[in-house]
């Protein structure tokens, strides 16, 4: 097999996986369930990933690499802060139930007991949160925002996103989308000395 062939096979059985792990879940996902839906032997799942956890791990990594490169499309823009803060809490949305939302969720509930994906998890999380604080900064050094802390309002507004999306990804109508918007204007309002309306 010719590297390019090895690249553009692991692609195909990360995108397999994801899509196996957002049906079943990231608990109940089996290498053989990923070789089958890949059309492809148990070996070679194996050749690739050595074990389901590093499998497991690197399918969530690709998942929520997709995220992440739609925010660095945001962050690397020359768009003013608060385009890039109106951008970046869009892209927070859950966009419904079979979303990249379903495997950040299963990746925090692995974590605790996956210490690889763990590891996966938290520096996948932490970008969401530098990224957020160093738009902050900008804004704040710009005068667009007022906030004496960007590092702590960005892991403030981030734990109201995260709990929020998870009510809204997992729970039928116990809040809706348009709640969860308004809300979140409200908190990154209140942290950032502006009018919940400018975040509209």
């Amino acid at each position: 097999m010719t590297r390019r062939a090895a690249e553009i096979r692991l692609d195909a059985l990360l995108r397999t996986a994801c899509d196996v792990i957002v049906e079943r879940g990231l608990a109940n996902t089996r290498t053989a369930d990923v070789a089958n839906a890949a059309g492809v032997s148990q070996a070679l799942v194996f050749y690739h990933f050595a074990t389901k956890e590093r499998l497991l791990a690197q399918a969530f990594a690709y998942a929520v690499e997709q995220d992440l490169a739609r925010l660095d499309a945001v962050t690397r823009s020359s768009a003013p802060p608060l385009t890039k803060l109106r951008r970046i809490l869009k892209l927070y949305t859950p966009a419904g139930r079979a979303t990249s939302w379903s495997m950040w969720i299963d990746g925090w509930s692995e974590s605790l007991r996956t210490p690889e994906l763990e590891k996966v998890s938290r520096r996948l999380d932490l970008r969401w949160r530098q990224d957020l604080a160093a738009v902050i900064t900008a804004g704040v050094a710009d005068g667009t925002f007022q906030c004496a802390d960007p590092d702590g309002a960005a892991w403030r507004i981030s734990a109201v996103m995260d709990g929020l999306a998870v009510q809204l990804a997992v729970h039928d109508r116990v809040i809706s989308r348009r709640q969860f918007g308004e809300w979140v204007r409200l908190v990154t309002a209140r942290e950032l000395g502006l009018d919940p309306t400018d975040l509209d």
